[in-house]
């Protein structure tokens, strides 16, 4: 599996033939958009920053888009999605998606505002592989909510998102303190299996904007 970020909470996900898009840019963003064909285009809340998935379609191929709660399948990818708040650009309604694939799961919490997750999606959780978490100010959970719900969670890895192009100043960095790993640079892409997250605990990976 190849992850990489796109900008804000965008990140293409590719595992063989597979390719997965989470919270793309729309052109009516004020942010750049990103364009590539992916075969499931995931949206935790219907903003212009989230919900780009006219730029997924490729050659009279549109991806298969979901953007809310309930229980997917396709291409051998089992999604859940689950109610949660937020308050970023005048939303209220934002979705926490679960995706497995290739005996991994990753959890994408979008622009959630509130820590407190609801106890459905606690109690539908087992083990988080990867962890997309929204580090912001306001809108989006601070350093410290950020980093409190990244605890509870126990992902084996940490991806951090919504800083830096939203205009935070400084809350990656507050994150990276307020979780004890200042020193973590920056890589082009993640490259995983399920082997390479053996003995993993929380690790914090940053990913640069392509």
């Amino acid at each position: 599996m190849i992850i990489t970020y796109q900008g804000v909470e965008f990140f293409k996900v590719q595992f063989g033939d597979t390719i997965l898009a989470f919270n793309p840019i729309s052109k009516e963003s004020k942010f750049k958009p990103t364009r590539f064909f992916a075969d499931v285009a995931l949206v935790t809340s219907n903003n212009p920053d989230f919900n780009g998935v006219e730029n997924l379609s490729y050659n009279g191929k549109d991806p298969l888009v979901i953007s809310g709660p309930g229980e997917y399948e396709t291409k051998g990818v089992f999604i859940k999605g689950f109610a949660s708040k937020t308050n970023y650009g005048g939303e209220r309604i934002n979705t926490v998606y679960t995706v497995v694939l290739e005996n991994m799961t990753l959890c994408f919490l979008g622009a959630l505002s509130d820590e407190k997750i609801s106890p459905e999606f606690m109690g539908a959780i087992e083990d988080i592989d990867v962890l997309f978490l929204p580090i912001g100010d306001k809108e989006v959970l601070d350093a410290a909510k950020a980093n409190k719900l990244a605890v509870a969670l126990e992902p084996k890895i940490i991806i951090p998102m919504h800083y830096g192009d939203v205009g935070v100043d400084g809350a990656l960095k507050k994150f990276l303190k307020e979780a004890g790993e200042d020193n973590v640079k920056p890589i082009d892409k993640l490259t995983i299996k399920r082997k390479d997250l053996e003995g993993k605990e929380g690790e914090i990976v940053v990913l640069q904007n392509l």
